[in-house]
């Protein structure tokens, strides 16, 4: 590792930040001791976090008019949450001039987890972890405009998705429950379901029937209108896909939902450092077993439950697809299986190829989120 630039190596000061929805916590770590210069907490409102920036401003001897005038190149920011509670002093200080990075995942001890009774703590692990990580593994975190309407898409869409599921359950329920009509031993398809939005009253109801029908009319006529809503939501996302990249649609299995919870992930070139990375990232990176029970399997692996479960399930889904329609994969399937795998291994071995093929591709391209 000789010769290789750490973090301590270039900066003088590493301020890590430990983020939370009412408050964050900050940390300024030396690097040429390691020790604690100072920590503090501010809350998360626009002036908070004006606050926040101006003390850091001040401990690290920037002048007290703003960090612009200053040498900002011996400053790291390390911050947890960079795309979620985080997200916004992110956005701050990094317009302000600071180089800002997503903080490394630390390591805790089994049963243990955040030290939230002791306020720096998780500040002081967010800087201390960046220390001695070479400048070329950095995960820059930037406030990219498509990668944050990506998320508000993304995280629209699953509310509109689980709404819809739920209204679909609670008019199946009510189906099966009362006599109206309908045939419910099957999940309800969508032409059942525009029948009932026109259901008319009818005075020979009883009262429990009449408030059925009521019932059953307006869970059908929102789950009309959440149709709407999501095919507007997923023609929003292959917009916004095509215009970033659109190449990333070529790939087999891979449509405009898929593509944006990876575009999300990636962010832009070096937030994820190699293909093995990415593939932790999208949990999907093998886990060898060590059981006694297993003699028989020398390399078996079980599932990874880590990392970002939409990028998990994209790539999840991207194998289903070609696993059904592609048919360089169907005979990958079939060979697999004639040697004795599963159904469930193959598609693990699918998703870590799934994995590798995206990421190599997307960095080949130099794909970035302005």
């Amino acid at each position: 590792m000789t010769g290789i630039p750490i973090v301590a190596d270039a900066y003088e000061f590493v301020v890590g930040v430990d983020t939370h929805a009412a408050t964050h916590h900050y940390a300024i770590i030396d690097t040429r001791t390691g020790g604690l210069l100072d920590d503090a907490e501010f809350p998360t409102h626009n002036k908070g976090l004006l606050r926040a920036a101006a003390w850091i401003s001040r401990r690290t001897g920037e002048p007290t008019g703003g960090p612009t005038g200053g040498d900002l190149d011996r400053i790291l920011v390390s911050i947890e949450g960079t795309r979620s509670y985080g997200a916004q002093i992110t956005a701050l200080l990094a317009q302000a001039g600071y180089r800002v990075v997503d903080a490394p995942s630390p390591k805790r001890e089994r049963g243990t987890g955040k030290n939230d009774h002791v306020d720096h703590v998780d500040a002081v692990v967010a800087a201390r972890g960046s220390l001695h990580k070479p400048l070329d593994q950095l995960a820059d975190a930037r406030a990219g405009q498509t990668s944050t309407v990506l998320q508000i898409l993304l995280t629209a869409r699953d509310a509109m998705t689980s709404e819809r599921t739920r209204a679909v359950n609670a008019l199946n329920a009510l189906l099966r429950t009362h006599g109206l009509t309908i045939d419910a031993r099957k999940k309800v398809s969508r032409p059942i379901i525009r029948v009932i939005t026109a259901w008319r009253t009818r005075t020979s109801d009883t009262l429990a029937q009449a408030t059925a029908r009521a019932e059953a009319i307006r869970l059908a006529t929102r789950v009309l209108a959440l149709d709407i809503e999501v095919d507007t939501n997923e023609q929003a996302l292959l917009d916004l896909v095509t215009d970033t990249h659109a190449p990333l649609l070529d790939l087999p299995g891979v449509g405009p939902t898929t593509a944006a919870v990876v575009l999300a992930a990636w962010s832009h070139p070096g937030r994820v450092r190699d293909e093995a990375a990415f593939a932790k990232l999208g949990g999907v990176s093998p886990l060898e077993v060590a059981s006694g029970n297993r003699h028989e399997h020398r390399h078996e692996h079980r599932l990874n439950r880590t990392g970002d479960r939409q990028l998990n399930s994209a790539l999840h889904t991207i194998a289903n697809s070609r696993m059904r329609h592609d048919e360089r994969t169907r005979d990958y399937v079939a060979r697999r299986t004639e040697q004795g795998l599963s159904k469930r291994r193959i598609r693990r071995c699918l998703k870590r190829y799934i994995a590798r093929e995206i990421y190599r591709h997307l960095a080949a391209q130099g794909v970035d989120n302005p």
